[in-house]
């Protein structure tokens, strides 16, 4: 499941990219043994959102081995990124784990993965969207575990107190800019959400514009659709009818939702199973991100099923994943914890199933993947860190960062 924070995953690597490369660099010509044994034994390294994530993985570990004769050991990690870098660099990585969108590209070029795409029959059921994220030098690398995109999640409680009705769902900016407003005060704020690119990127999409072109092999950052969407962000943030959680003393948007100081927050699906856990009594509706100059715009997040290029079960561990990314057992994940199958066919059942999620389902179609390039992690990192200072700080000079940090990492990269 993608995690409620995406920027406190991206230092994590950066740490060990020097020593490591976070990555063991397979490309020598070797290759491992492979164990031929009719039983086979399997360890899976996942990081997960909570309990109820763990169980459904342990489940899930325990009915393949109970059909295939393989053992599984699913162990979670403390800290993912540092975990498998630490692993790679010492030769003793699992056999089968989970690889963030962010990490991916730096795994790939190090030859940590190996590549099983072309051995799924039926991997054209995962969009194209979700395909490219986890492809590399024109190769499927892995299989994505699951998607999730933004919507625009809304106190209806509060809403109504506003004197709004569902017709006042915001379809623009401008709608959005007016409501913000109506609803701010008395200790409420408008629109609360996060203060990293993985939120406020939404709208430099619906300006026309986003961080590099769609082969991610240019930059397109410093461009005068990103100045435009930041700066409109920047006018919210300035009016006061928009803030960042840590502005209202909450750690994310849904908890800022949960406790009644924000009326509307941007989120993705993981918000269902939080608001469930911690503000069950909380009422709230999810609609699509209004529409920016450009039309409608969304961020569509993944980590996909690694399997180590050194493992001694690589066979029997792309077995796993296919049975892990089967629809039967995607819609299974979705109804344990949360997470919408990446699956085409499988997400259609989950939209029958979950009419609450009809905007995340429906933004799918038109979502914005992760930047997946090898050594981009630290420029995301930097431009997060610019962007708390959207309020203050001039975005065209953000976005000229931005651009001159992150062809430097793709010139370094080729």
């Amino acid at each position: 499941m993608v995690t409620r924070t995406a920027a406190a995953a991206l230092a994590t690597c950066a740490v060990l990219l020097t020593a490591t490369g976070c990555s063991s660099n397979f490309d020598k010509g070797d290759d491992t043994a492979q164990d031929t044994a009719g039983k086979q034994h399997l360890t899976v390294l996942i990081a997960t959102s909570g309990d109820a994530e763990t169980q459904a993985v342990k489940k899930a570990a325990a009915a393949y081995a109970k059909k295939s004769g393989n053992t599984v050991d699913v162990q979670v990690a403390k800290d993912m990124n540092q975990q498998l870098a630490q692993s790679f660099a010492g030769h003793k990585p699992p056999d089968v784990f989970y690889v963030n969108s962010d990490q991916f590209a730096n795994y790939a070029k190090g030859g940590s993965l190996y590549p099983y795409g072309d051995r799924i029959a039926d991997a054209d059921d995962f969009s194209q969207q979700l395909r490219t994220s986890f492809s590399y030098d024109g190769k499927l690398v892995c299989l994505p575990k699951d998607t999730s995109t933004l919507g625009l999640a809304i106190n209806t409680d509060l809403w109504k107190k506003a004197g709004l009705t569902e017709k006042d769902y915001p379809k623009t900016w401008d709608d959005l800019r007016k409501v913000a407003a109506k609803l701010t005060g008395g200790g409420v704020t408008g629109l609360v959400t996060s203060d990293e690119f993985q939120r406020l990127g939404v709208f430099m999409k619906e300006a026309g514009g986003w961080i590099t072109d769609d082969g991610q092999t240019k930059m397109t950052a410093d461009t005068a659709q990103n100045a435009e969407g930041l700066t409109y962000v920047q006018s919210l943030l300035k009016s006061g009818s928009m803030k960042f959680a840590k502005q209202v003393d909450t750690s994310w948007g849904g908890e800022a939702l949960g406790k009644g100081k924000a009326a509307m927050t941007i989120e993705g699906n993981w918000l269902a199973g939080g608001m469930k856990l911690d503000y069950p009594d909380v009422k709230y509706a999810i609609a699509p991100l209004p529409s920016g100059p450009a039309g409608q715009g969304t961020l569509a997040f993944s980590n996909c099923w690694g399997v180590a290029a050194e493992s001694a079960h690589r066979d029997a561990g792309v077995d796993l994943v296919t049975y892990l990314t089967s629809a039967e057992q995607q819609l299974a994940f979705a109804d344990a914890f949360g997470v919408m199958p990446s699956r085409t066919s499988a997400l259609k059942t989950y939209a029958d199933r979950e009419p609450g999620a009809k905007a995340w389902v429906d933004g799918s179609a038109y979502a914005q993947g992760p930047v997946t390039i090898a050594g981009f992690d630290k420029v995301l990192s930097q431009f997060n860190t610019d962007l708390q200072s959207l309020r203050t700080a001039d975005p065209k000079k953000i976005l000229a960062d931005l651009q001159r940090n992150g062809e430097q990492a793709i010139a370094k990269g080729n």
